[in-house]
């Protein structure tokens, strides 16, 4: 398995069978990615809410791969009234598709989507758990720390967790190294800051404050191999 950051929340995940998953594939209009959303090649795409910095360019890369659309049901709703295929899942739910188990669970978060002039509801914001290869990845979406996040230590070994720490909009840095010690996780990559002022932050200091060797920054463009 190979993890690839692709700025702000998207994350590219690619698969020894040769099936590539991008998550929260906002591109356009995203100064910091290192991606065009056409030339993007995508089996799937998973959205963890329905605001435009996360799921940006969902539509037409969807479109252009033919890829399915996995998501909290009213993303998927959307997703296929624009002729896409779609999966739509909710809260808790959990389902085996060809290239592993995904699991949606809790984000504290708002989820709007605009649209031709109007805010469509988008459904309950959602982190995302992937088990593939015998992996577990959890990509925790925009949220604030909740004490409920130690649940997920509970049910999963998580090799690799995705934390928003821009702040302002989701957690900050010091709420998110409580959340990393709630899950637990082997590593802790920092996600959703510096795409603008607003979330500027030193991931670094965060890193620096996590249990050692669990930390890692990735910079735009970089893989981890699993």
């Amino acid at each position: 398995m190979k993890l690839i950051f692709h700025g702000h929340s998207c994350i590219e995940i690619q698969l020894k069978d040769g099936t590539t998953l991008l998550i929260d594939p906002f591109i356009t209009g995203n100064p910091v990615s290192d991606l065009k959303a056409e030339e993007v090649k995508t089996d799937v795409v998973l959205v963890t809410h329905g605001h435009g910095d996360h799921i940006g360019d969902m539509v037409p890369i969807a479109k252009s791969n033919d890829a399915l659309v996995i998501s909290i049901v009213e993303i998927a709703n959307f997703a296929g009234k624009q002729g896409i295929s779609s999966h739509g899942m909710n809260l808790g739910g959990k389902y085996d598709f060809p290239f592993g188990r995904i699991q949606l669970v809790p984000a504290l978060h708002s989820s709007g989507y605009d649209f031709e002039g109007s805010t469509l509801y988008m459904g309950e914001p959602a982190g995302i758990i992937l088990q593939a290869e015998g992996k577990t990845i959890y990509h925790a979406g925009d949220t604030a720390l909740f004490s409920d996040m130690k649940l997920l230590n509970t049910f999963y070994d998580v090799d690799v967790a995705f934390l928003p720490i821009g702040d302002n909009f989701t957690m900050g840095p010091d709420e998110a190294v409580v959340a990393a010690e709630y899950i637990g996780a082997k590593t802790v990559v920092p996600i959703h800051y510096n795409t603008f002022d607003l979330i500027r932050q030193d991931a670094s200091d965060f890193v620096d404050q996590l249990k050692s060797g669990t930390g890692k920054i990735m910079m735009v463009g970089e893989s981890m191999e699993l």
